[in-house]
């Protein structure tokens, strides 16, 4: 009974560490949420490639990133921003430079002989027990903004809406490929407390139309029209 008590209680502060997530993309911890990555939406993207440069805005308060090329809107993603104590700042910033394969030199996990993580958050001055490694988390798609270490990067997003980074932002990892194809060095990136204007909360369900009084099309004009799926379906 005492060793199985003992077990639990291990095995328990084990799980709570791997709860813990850190700047870096942690591909060896898990955060586990009531809304995973699977289940969730978490990008669109609609580029098409067309004439004008790509620029970026964050929403810190809804975590969604806003894409557009050339005033066109092409995408959107959630993002994870920095957590409480490690907030993210508001601010005009331009992609200072890219690298496909990179790692945190501050963050990071602890674990042992085995591959068991025993600290999913530590950073590289923490002192590593005697039989364990320290293993710096990776940074994949890094896209650096400041010189002080804060850039977009591929990683988890635990609870899609809220902060859980240390100051990075890090978007969704089946899509951080896509936008680091067409951003360049000096592509704009805005940060901002505003809502967003795209997301999943400003898409309508499959099927279900919306009506615009008084647009214009052309020469004339018309009372009102019908979208379905976003597409004008009906003129009145």
């Amino acid at each position: 009974m005492c060793l199985f008590y003992k077990s639990s209680a291990a095995l328990s502060c084990l799980l709570f560490g791997i709860l813990l997530v850190s700047c870096g993309l942690n591909e060896r911890p898990v955060h586990v949420s009531q809304h995973s990555e699977r289940e969730r939406v978490l990008y669109r993207w609609n580029d098409d490639g067309g004439e004008g440069v790509v620029s970026i805005k964050i929403s810190l308060s809804d975590q969604i990133a806003e894409f557009t090329r050339g005033g066109r809107e092409i995408g959107w993603c959630y993002v994870a921003t920095g957590k409480e104590g490690y907030g993210t700042r508001p601010g005009n910033y331009r992609i200072m430079e890219k690298i496909v394969d990179k790692y945190s030199n501050r963050y990071g996990w602890i674990e042992d002989s085995l591959g068991n993580v025993t600290d999913s958050d530590a950073k590289s001055s923490d002192r590593v027990p005697r039989g364990m490694v320290y293993v710096p988390a990776p940074m994949p798609y890094w896209m650096r903004l400041t010189s002080y270490g804060i850039g977009m990067h591929g990683g988890v997003i635990p609870d899609p809406g809220e902060p859980a980074s240390h100051g990075c932002i890090r978007l969704p990892r089946a899509f951080v490929p896509k936008l680091f194809a067409v951003v360049t060095v000096g592509t704009g990136v805005s940060i901002t407390d505003e809502p967003s204007r795209q997301g999943p909360q400003r898409e309508l369900p499959l099927g279900e139309e919306r009506v615009f009084r008084t647009e214009s099309f052309g020469a004339g004009s018309v009372e009102s029209v019908t979208y379905r799926n976003g597409i004008p379906v009906l003129f009145r």
